[in-house]
């Protein structure tokens, strides 16, 4: 018999792990192209590209109210502030219906809830510039009008990586002619109005903005709307099965142009 001592034992288990390693490597060495090591960190996922910036419509004015009439489509804008909460309920109501809008958000909203912007254009919507903190922007000076415009472009800018699609003015269905140039001059060829004013923002209830909508509405049309109502959030679903059954479509207003 052969007499096995304590220093065998220790020789035979490191001899045995040696083995046991070779053959872990020998396996990941054998293993499929592409496949993952364990414990390998995936790669990160790269950085999403830019938010489509402004363009340039030629056959339309430098102040845009409605967009061709011959088209059943309209495009639904809304002013971009207010309560989250009430902005995230009718962009899943627009979503659900298979609906496309236009926010116009302001700058202050914008730094409260950063967050916003890409919600906005994930669910496939336009996303554009209405003034840093939402004053009477044509009763400005220059140079405060120039602040009001570049400093909103400027977090869209920051938050996309583009200064949005339009720029809407505050506290007025047009703009000024410095106004306008002000725009142009930050990038904007256009700035965006609208023919269809819901006048949601006075709470007139729920069946009075969709009378308002409705009443005026046609091929083109461009709606001016707001996040923060609950009256708006209300009637939206029956704003929506209405453009249904007059066989027009709810578009982003790029769409709506184009």
């Amino acid at each position: 018999m052969v007499r096995v001592t304590t220093t065998d034992r220790r020789a035979a288990l490191r001899a045995g792990a040696g083995l046991v390693a070779a053959a872990g490597g020998l396996a990941a060495g054998c293993a499929e192209p592409g496949a993952t090591a364990p414990h390998t960190r995936p790669p990160r996922p790269s950085a999403r590209p830019p938010a489509p910036g402004p363009r340039r419509f030629p056959r339309h004015p430098a102040q845009i109210t409605h967009g061709p009439r011959d088209h059943p489509r309209v495009a639904l804008t809304f002013h971009g502030a207010g309560d989250p909460a009430t902005a995230r309920s009718l962009l899943g109501v627009a979503e659900r219906h298979g609906a496309r809008v236009t926010v116009l958000a302001v700058g202050t909203w914008l730094d409260e809830h950063p967050e916003l912007a890409r919600r906005i254009l994930d669910g496939g919507h336009d996303l554009g510039n209405h003034t840093h903190r939402h004053l009477d922007v044509n009763a400005m000076s220059e140079a405060e009008a120039h602040a009001e415009i570049t400093e909103c472009a400027e977090r869209l800018k920051r938050l996309t990586g583009s200064i949005g699609t339009w720029f809407r003015p505050s506290r007025a269905a047009r703009a000024s002619p410095l106004v306008e140039r002000l725009a142009r001059t930050a990038g904007y060829p256009h700035v965006l109005s609208y023919d269809v004013d819901s006048l949601d923002f006075t709470s007139p209830g729920p069946d009075a903005v969709t009378g308002n909508v409705m009443g005026g509405i046609r091929g083109g049309s461009i709606v001016s709307l707001h996040f923060g109502y609950a009256d708006t959030v209300a009637a939206l679903p029956a704003v929506l099965e209405e453009l249904d059954h007059r066989g027009l479509r709810a578009v982003t207003t790029t769409e709506l142009l184009s």
